[in-house]
């Protein structure tokens, strides 16, 4: 869910599953159709649906052409958030009431909402994942309004693992470093965070859409069956660094 273009991290996933043999149909925002039917078609997608995730009437609507489709679904990987750039600048106290909400219903709701419809497909068990980033557990600047929303995603994993464990239903949690997308073009001095993660990340690199598919890879297979209610970072470890080390000062 959340196909935008070729540089999407749900694209990326999505070829890395259709790579080791996965079978596959994605949703897509409706204004980002010709760019999504692209993709899909690119893939060999068995269906490409559009759905709104700020209205969870589309949510239910898009997982009811899911089960016409297919008896049985395997996974699900939400790739969708959304916020007013204009409340990612400037001081967070400054987000409105509205604005709050809709962020806090397409980052957040939408995969709680997802996860309720898509579960009863999953008869045989099954790996959900989304998509999350530092800035939902450190204050990352010009992120905002869009890293409270991140910091409850990743609590709703935890709940949700929880509700659907019984059902051998796994609920994990991707948190990707920094990535050129479509939805990271909205955070203010974007590139100057690009150079600030690959030069004081252990690695020493930034994140790419192959290693973000790799993981999901991993965690929609039978390798993690017995990881659930996790936050995995895929960002070179960048996580792990307090203060950055003197050597790596950027001349």
């Amino acid at each position: 869910m959340g196909v935008a273009n070729n540089r999407s991290i749900a694209s990326g996933i999505a070829e890395s599953f259709v790579n080791h043999g996965a079978e596959i149909g994605i949703s897509y925002h409706p204004n980002l159709e010709s760019r999504a039917v692209g993709i899909a078609d690119q893939l060999n997608a068995s269906f490409a649906y559009p759905c709104d995730a700020d209205n969870e009437g589309e949510i239910a609507g898009f997982f009811n052409k899911v089960g016409n489709h297919w008896d049985n679904v395997d996974f699900l990987v939400h790739s969708i958030a959304f916020a007013d750039k204009t409340y990612m600048n400037g001081k967070y106290s400054d987000v409105t009431k509205d604005a709050f909400a809709q962020a806090m219903n397409i980052s957040c709701y939408s995969f709680t909402a997802a996860a309720r419809e898509c579960a009863p497909l999953m008869k045989n068990g099954g790996s959900m994942i989304t998509l999350s980033y530092y800035g939902a557990v450190k204050y990352i600047p010009n992120y905002n309004v869009m890293g409270v929303a991140k910091s409850a995603l990743e609590a709703s994993v935890m709940y949700l693992a929880n509700d659907f464990g019984v059902d051998n239903i796994r609920v994990n949690c991707i948190s990707a470093g920094p990535v050129r997308t479509l939805a990271s073009s909205a955070i203010k001095d974007f590139p100057e965070l690009l150079t600030w993660h690959k030069t004081h990340s252990p690695i020493k690199a930034n994140t790419t859409l192959e290693e973000v598919g790799g993981t999901a890879t991993y965690l929609v297979s039978e390798l993690s069956h017995g990881v659930t209610g996790e936050i995995i970072y895929v960002d070179s470890g960048y996580h792990t660094i307090g203060v950055r080390s003197p050597e790596n000062d950027i001349k």
